[in-house]
């Protein structure tokens, strides 16, 4: 059975991209956003102007204040930052959402002090639903322009997951489906704290070996730690593993690039944190991951040092230093 209505919960870049692809494939779509001013800038100017300004909205997609008015919807995607999502979601609980209604998580990051995964955090809070999860190589600027794009959705139900698919599937928006939920999630979350050093490559002028040599130690690292998490191997070798890891490290569209670059220029994390409309999901994931590998007596190498770095207790240059002086061993 198709699904007949989508709510999008989070008025941001991705909430937006993802909205317009269900919308453009014929799903009754609503975008739900916690700050009323914005849904009604939203709706006089028929565009994201915050976050995704020069795209014209259809007069047709739906603009919601209130979660309420999410109630008839059979699909519901959470597009929150990571932080926001167990309040959002005991908020969407109060509201209550359709019987049955499919809840998919479309947030990168793991829980600060649980260590929760966020279809986790979804999944505690509606039991009673089905849960699955979208990840992969996607910046929400070139999927809102129809470039295109591959993603991965994880999800348990095999039946489901086929339901997903043809929801989501366009021609420039191809979806691929998956049952390693904990690999998809993890590998879209944890790719985050690697642009952060990647970007710091660019800020401190290190040049492409040593870019290349960190992203590939880096994937190393991500398969050991999402592999503790539940996650499989070979999925980080997919779109939401090392194809994220690709995008995110690279693209002039990554956030977390940007704030390592920056950072390896020399500027202070408030200050660049401070200056940023949207939100840097490397920061925050980079505590929770070096919790759950001390934790698991995990060796993250990298994660310590941009932990180190974000907390002010290293410079980037040092860092590097650190990494490169570290015990030769095989590869």
């Amino acid at each position: 059975m198709s699904f007949q209505h989508a709510g999008v919960i989070g008025a941001g870049s991705w909430g937006t991209a993802l909205a317009l692809v269900l919308h453009g494939n014929g799903l009754h779509t609503t975008i739900w956003g916690h700050d009323a001013a914005h849904i009604a800038n939203m709706r006089t100017r028929g565009e994201n102007t915050a976050y995704l300004p020069d795209i014209k909205l259809p007069p047709t997609l739906g603009l919601a204040d209130q979660l309420e008015d999410l109630r008839d919807c059979d699909l519901l995607l959470i597009v929150t930052p990571s932080k926001a999502v167990r309040e959002v979601c005991a908020r969407l609980f109060a509201a209550e959402p359709r019987e049955g209604a499919v809840m998919l998580s479309c947030t990168k990051g793991v829980e600060r002090g649980s260590g929760l995964r966020m279809s986790e955090i979804v999944a505690e809070q509606f039991p009673e639903h089905p849960v699955a999860v979208l990840s992969g190589p996607s910046h929400a600027e070139e999927v809102a322009r129809k470039r295109p794009t591959c993603v991965v959705l994880g999800c348990k139900d095999a039946a489901l997951g086929l339901r997903l698919q043809r929801a989501f599937s366009a021609p420039y928006f191809r979806a691929y489906t998956s049952d390693d939920v904990p690999g998809i999630e993890l590998g879209g979350a944890l790719k985050n704290i690697y642009a952060l050093a990647a970007g710091m490559c660019d800020g401190l002028g290190l040049g492409d070996n040593a870019k290349a040599a960190l992203i590939t130690r880096a994937l190393v690292e991500l398969g050991r730690l999402g592999g503790a998490f539940g996650g499989k191997r070979e999925t980080f070798m997919g779109l939401s593993g090392v194809g994220d890891l690709m995008v995110t490290c690279f693209s002039q569209h990554s956030r977390n690039r940007a704030v390592g670059e920056r950072l390896g220029k020399g500027e202070r994390l408030a200050d660049v944190v401070s200056s940023m409309q949207m939100v840097a999901e490397g920061v925050p994931t980079t505590y929770s991951a070096h919790e759950y590998s001390v934790r698991h007596g995990i060796e993250t190498p990298i994660i310590e040092q941009v932990k180190a770095i974000l907390d002010g207790t290293v410079a980037p240059a040092e860092a590097l230093a650190r990494l490169l002086g570290r015990d030769p061993k095989a590869e």
